[in-house]
């Protein structure tokens, strides 16, 4: 394990990237695009592989790092989640009615919309 500054981790990263290219085959490709359900030419085939294998080396180096006194980090904006309270309100009758007249299938008051997770539309 080694322990770098930026600029070591730049030229060391330079260095690295040249002296070794995760080769990653034009079938290894052809498995990564039928998972990905993409169909890719023979020219993206060669420059997907090629570009790959650079972030593989490239998180391979990574992996050589200690960063055993960095802490977890989980996010860095500093932004928290932000909740309320969940409170059941009434509405206007007259703002009920106007709302259910917009809908184009409904039973009494119960609203008839598309399917979220079925194939059908109904």
């Amino acid at each position: 394990m080694h322990t770098l500054d930026l600029h070591q981790l730049l030229r060391y990263t330079t260095a690295k990237m040249h002296s070794c290219m995760n080769n990653l085959t034009k079938k290894d490709i052809e498995h990564i695009a039928t998972l990905a359900r993409l169909d890719l030419s023979e020219v993206e085939k060669d420059q997907y592989a090629k570009e790959l294998g650079i972030i593989l080396d490239y998180v391979e180096m990574l992996n050589e790092l200690d960063t055993s006194v960095i802490g977890e980090t989980t996010q860095v904006t500093g932004l928290e989640n932000v909740v309320r309270e969940d409170v059941a309100t009434t509405m206007l009758e007259d703002d009920r009615k106007a709302m259910l007249a917009q809908f184009p299938e409904r039973i009494g008051s119960l609203l008839k919309v598309k399917a979220v997770f079925a194939e059908s539309d109904e």
